[in-house]
């Protein structure tokens, strides 16, 4: 925590109000009350000052439950009787058969219309600001999601029948654990480790790092074939996040993969900030990143341009990076391939929500007392975003159900969350979140403004139809903001889980289009409509299109250039990914 010390009045002031607003938000969960409360007010001074739209609200009220209570007096009568409202497609809560039987249809089928009734009094009242009327409903919904029958024993009919089976073993299994949960949070226990564990089971793809600064390790990794594409593939993290997402089990690893196709392959394994890189901002994640990772592989593999591909956060810092070498005339990137990676944030999806003038402003001063922001923060955050998937089923499984969760390679890799630096997280929020900077011509590198439209190089986008962190829809902007030949894929799945979308994995389909620069604009849903879907992952025609886009095989590399200073310094998946 920054001291007082020899501070004038204004900063002891200043001091005295970051402090307290970083107290608050240990209870808040981040979530600014003020913005909470500006949101709230807007929403209920313009629906007081809209009598007409309360009189529709009434008698849209009236109408439903006359109906709905028509409904309820057949329903113990017939078991066959068709649902009053059906459930959104992707709605699971009440897909288990029990939940059609009498009372418990009628017990679902009145929480849907009462939310359905709040879905309709907290959207399009005249007036509302956009932004404060989507954290109204949003808000709504969190306090809906909690009071659900699903999450209560006596109104969920799988709990009752499963305590009626155990003789009632299954309640008090999950009063064991969470007896144990509440136990582990107020001693501040760190959590339990998996049973995977990294460079065994995850990360496990054999290399070397060849480099290391203060921000960065790179990774190489060993070649499994006689020859190599000559172009080699530099992977970019997102550092909200271990690296190792697209490294997983062998059979799942993207980097394992890549390798096997005949491609020579780099990590950056990013370090985790702790109170000393507070000061750390999207300059130094531009420099000694990206930059610094393509210098190295430059001195390894020399005369030969690149492949970079860029996941989430580090698509976004890619694309700044390689618009500023478009700038630069810096040409030694072959094609940019950006995986769930936003340019334009005008619709960013839900996590906007969290953006605005007041909540930046609170979470920078949360950020301010520790220096950096920390992970139970970031991971509030989303599971607001996804309540029913990360909090209340898993409460109804572990707590009702008594069951044990389980644990796969993807569920390890989400718990071994990184923190994010004071500064450059403030830079990035505020630079593209909130000002749109990036897509706007207007972010500064080496105090010079970039344009995404400078970037010339092939581009292969993907997005994923459920992702609640980069809505499809957002990413497919790249399409409109880059002038050269896009790519573009849309695939099943959500943020992680259709980019860990390996070959003969079940389920999973995607579709392809490609733009060239001269052609003229198609809206996303057209798209959708125009492109067919293929079975399988999108991993295969991303090979081949890389294939497609190198200049034949050579022999493999060597591990780094002692040449060059660049010696393997020690076997993947290297320190910083054991940072806790």
């Amino acid at each position: 925590m920054t001291g007082i010390q020899g501070a004038t009045m204004p900063e002891i002031k200043t001091t005295l109000d970051r402090l307290i607003h970083a107290m608050e938000g240990r209870f808040t969960k981040g979530m600014s009350p003020a913005s909470l409360l500006l949101a709230y007010m807007d929403w209920l001074i313009h629906m007081g000052h809209s009598p007409g739209k309360i009189a529709e609200m009434m008698e849209n009220m009236m109408r439903k439950h006359s109906a709905f209570l028509l409904w309820a007096s057949r329903a113990p009568f017939d078991p066959d009787i068709k649902p009053y409202i059906k459930p959104l497609a992707d709605d699971r809560r009440f897909k288990d058969p029990a939940w059609s039987k009498f009372p418990y249809n009628v017990i679902s089928q009145h929480f849907m219309l009462h939310e359905q009734w709040w879905h309709y009094a907290t959207t399009n009242i005249p007036g509302v600001a956009k932004h404060h009327e989507s954290m109204v409903h949003f808000s709504a919904r969190q306090w809906l999601d909690m009071m659900s029958p699903t999450n209560f024993a006596l109104t969920n009919p799988v709990v009752a029948q499963k305590t009626l089976s155990s003789g009632g073993m299954n309640l008090m299994q999950g009063m064991q654990k969470l007896v144990e949960d509440i136990q582990h949070s107020l001693l501040q226990q760190p959590d339990e480790e998996s049973d995977l564990k990294v460079g065994r089971d995850l990360a496990a793809t054999p290399g070397k790092v060849v480099y290391r600064n203060r921000l960065i390790e790179l990774i190489q990794y060993s070649p499994t074939t006689e020859k190599v594409n000559a172009e080699p593939v530099l992977i970019v993290p997102a550092w909200i996040m271990k690296y190792y997402i697209l490294d997983l089990s062998p059979h799942n690893s993207m980097v394992k993969y890549l390798v096997d196709q005949g491609f020579t392959v780099f990590m950056i394994s990013w370090h985790n900030p702790t109170v000393e890189d507070r000061d750390l901002s999207m300059k130094d994640y531009t420099q000694k990143g990206v930059m610094a990772a393509l210098d190295a592989i430059s001195h390894i593999i020399p005369d030969q341009k690149i492949h970079a591909a860029g996941y989430c956060l580090g698509g976004t810092l890619l694309s700044i990076a390689a618009a500023a070498m478009a700038r630069d005339e810096d040409d030694r990137l072959k094609s940019v391939s950006l995986f769930t990676a936003q340019t334009d944030f005008t619709e960013a999806g839900e996590l906007m929500l969290f953006i605005d003038e007041s909540q930046l402003s609170y979470m920078e001063d949360i950020m301010w007392e520790k220096g950096y922001l920390d992970t139970k923060q970031m991971s509030g955050a989303f599971m607001l975003l996804r309540s029913y998937d990360l909090l209340w089923s898993r409460m109804v499984n572990e707590y009702l159900l008594g069951d044990k969760p389980s644990t796969n390679d993807l569920m390890a890799w989400n718990a071994d969350a990184t923190r994010m630096p004071y500064r450059m997280h403030s830079q990035y929020l505020r630079l593209l979140f909130l000002n749109n900077d990036l897509a706007s011509g207007r972010y500064i590198v080496n105090d010079r403004p970039i344009s995404l439209r400078d970037i010339r190089v092939p581009v292969f986008a993907v997005a994923t139809v459920t992702d609640h962190v980069a809505p499809w829809r957002s990413v497919y902007k790249i399409n409109d903001i880059f002038n050269t030949e896009v790519t573009f894929v849309l695939t099943s799945g959500g943020h992680n889980a259709g980019i860990v979308s390996e070959p003969g994995h079940p389920r999973r389909h995607f579709q392809i289009g490609l733009q060239h620069a001269e052609d003229k604009h198609i809206p996303a849903d057209q798209w959708l409509q125009q492109h067919e879907k293929h079975v399988g992952s999108w991993w295969e025609p991303w090979a081949g299109w890389l294939e497609s886009k190198s200049s034949g095989h050579v022999l493999p590399p060597s591990m780094g250039n002692p040449e060059k200073d660049l010696y393997p310094l020690c076997d993947a998946p290297g320190n910083y990914v054991m940072e806790k």
